[in-house]
């Protein structure tokens, strides 16, 4: 176990190097976070479906699809509170389900997502979007993934 714990440490510490090229670079926003989702679709085993959803009215409490990699999803608007993604952006913190099946307010957006993680977007202190990652894996996320994408999404945050 320690073997694959740090074969992912590596991939994400080799990730997180590309992603700051991708921040820094002169794409525009949605380019970059598009570049971002394919990135981790291609180089992640364990992450099947990539994608923001963005705050575009914050007085609305909605997130809005924005650029994703993966399978097309219906969610388009989710209202904050509604599904993981809405619970993620309504309480502001990081969420990993390791098995959706056992989820009440669960959105699903392909019968074999079986995992999720979401993780919030903030520019001064007020959600502005969120990095929703599905797996089609039982309980794939670590202690790593979380860490890897939270430094992520403060990087990401500097794009808003």
């Amino acid at each position: 176990m320690g073997e694959k714990m740090d074969e992912r440490k590596e991939l994400f510490a080799s990730l997180f190097d590309e992603v700051k090229h991708i921040v820094d670079g002169p794409a525009e926003m949605d380019e970059k976070l598009s570049s971002i989702c394919r990135l981790f679709l291609e180089r992640v085993p364990h992450y099947h479906w990539v994608g923001f959803y963005l705050v575009e009215e914050p007085a609305k409490r909605e997130l809005v699809l924005g650029p994703f990699a993966g399978e097309p999803t219906e969610h388009v608007r989710i209202p904050f509170g509604r599904g993981i993604c809405g619970q993620a952006a309504e309480k502001e913190k990081t969420m990993v389900v390791q098995d959706v099946s056992k989820e009440t307010n669960y959105l699903s957006c392909s019968p074999r997502v079986r995992s999720e993680m979401l993780v919030p977007i903030f520019k001064h202190g007020v959600i502005v979007g969120e990095l929703d990652i599905d797996s089609h894996d039982l309980s794939p996320f670590t202690e790593e993934d979380r860490k890897f994408l939270e430094q992520v999404c403060e990087l990401i945050s500097g794009l808003f």
